[in-house]
């Protein structure tokens, strides 16, 4: 597979000032980026920032940040959002096409950072464009990797992962021999739950669920990184942002998340990129690349630590693992209807209509009844992706 990831050939240099797309502003990778752009307020500028429903702090960023543009996707908070900037220079839009129109405002960077399906039709709309993608958004490659990398190549786009395990691979994979390299791990923290009896796993409440150990995350992503789903989305994702088949890729459990991904070369090297659990290192790294910048991060004291631990993932703790690898050798739509039924079985178990281990049940439902398919365009997807929205809401609606 050829390397897809920094394509981009007119870069600036990082003494230029650059200009900086928040797909996603008020979660929690838009917040760690624009707490970045404060801290180097010389260095960048924002021209577009975009959020779902949190309109106030929509307005508190763009207040700050002065933005051209300010969207919110929830066209009935449109009125919120024009008051509530009235008195400044920013104006305002609402609805998906309009996230799609802040995409595609000039910039020189565009943070991907909507979670979910919603994500993919402005990512692709900076694709398209050829801009530099800081690329949060894991749903983008799995539901239409292929589709998502022919963009790339046909626009020069520049796609660069700030995902905590992505961008540590991206860090250490040597991308002019990519043929010295034996495997790719991913690490992954084991959630909240890693010691909790199994017996006990069914009782599991929402508030329990996005608790989570080491990172500060939104709720859809905590509860996957509780089911280790999160770590299935990103061995499809790691396929296709590497030159790399899917038995190269494993997955390790380690609960210090300080090691946040290794890439093994084949004269028995391993060379992993570790730091605290901080998203605004990785983040960091994207918007300053090819250079490095200073950030607010606590800085690494392994002394402090004392002790790294590493251990094989349980696939009867974590059976979400092995169904996303399975969506993977399958190919064609697996993928995507994988995805579909897990935000759907999450979102009804953060709203309380379905237990914890039903969100695995729905999955698993959905996927052995459905037929697979090649999905050749962005509508396909489209269409892909509510046929099984609505199927797993029927089959989480029977489980109630």
């Amino acid at each position: 597979m050829e390397m897809n990831i920094h394509r981009n050939k007119n870069k600036k240099k990082y003494s230029e000032r650059r200009s900086i797309t928040i797909l996603g502003s008020t979660g929690s990778i838009g917040c760690s980026t624009l707490n970045l752009i404060e801290f180097k307020s010389k260095s960048f500028e924002v021209v577009a920032l975009t959020g779902n429903e949190n309109v106030k702090l929509l307005i508190q960023q763009a207040r700050a940040f002065k933005p051209k543009l300010a969207v919110i996707a929830n066209e009935k908070l449109y009125d919120e959002l024009k008051v509530g900037l009235s008195d400044t220079q920013v104006k305002v839009a609402a609805g998906k096409a309009a996230l799609s129109d802040a995409a595609n405002m000039e910039s020189d960077i565009v943070v991907a950072g909507i979670v979910g399906i919603a994500g993919l039709a402005p990512t692709v709309a900076a694709v398209r464009r050829g801009a530099i993608i800081a690329l949060a958004n894991k749903e983008c490659l799995v539901c239409s990797g292929t589709l998502l990398l022919e963009e790339v190549k046909r626009s020069g786009a520049t796609l660069l992962p700030i995902d905590s395990e992505h961008n540590a691979i991206f860090q250490v994979f040597d991308f002019n021999n990519s043929s010295s390299v034996d495997s790719l791990t991913l690490t992954a923290s084991g959630g909240p739950f890693i010691k909790t009896p199994l017996n006990k796993l069914m009782n599991v409440t929402p508030a329990q669920a996005v608790r989570h150990p080491n990172w500060d995350m939104g709720a859809k992503i905590s509860i996957d990184s509780a089911t280790m789903m999160n770590k299935g989305l990103e061995l499809i994702e790691a396929f296709y942002l590497f030159p790399i088949k899917e038995n190269q890729i494993d997955v390790l459990v380690h609960p210090q998340s300080v090691v946040h991904s290794m890439v093994s070369y084949k004269d028995g090297s391993v060379l992993a990129q570790l730091g605290t659990p901080d998203m605004r290192i990785p983040i960091s790294y994207a918007l300053a690349w090819p250079n490095r910048i200073e950030t607010p991060a606590a800085r690494l004291d392994l002394g402090e630590i004392g002790e790294l631990n590493f251990q094989k993932p349980d696939l009867i703790r974590f059976p979400a693992l092995s169904l996303a690898r399975n969506a993977l050798k399958m190919g064609g739509a697996m993928p995507t209807i994988l995805n579909a039924a897990n935000e759907v079985a999450v979102k009804c178990f953060l709203e309380k209509r379905i237990g914890f281990l039903d969100i695995i049940r729905v999955i698993e439902n959905v996927l052995g009844e459905t037929s697979n398919s090649t999905l050749n365009e962005l509508i396909d997807i489209e269409t892909c992706d509510l046929m099984i929205r609505n199927r797993a809401e029927e089959i989480a609606f029977a489980l109630t």
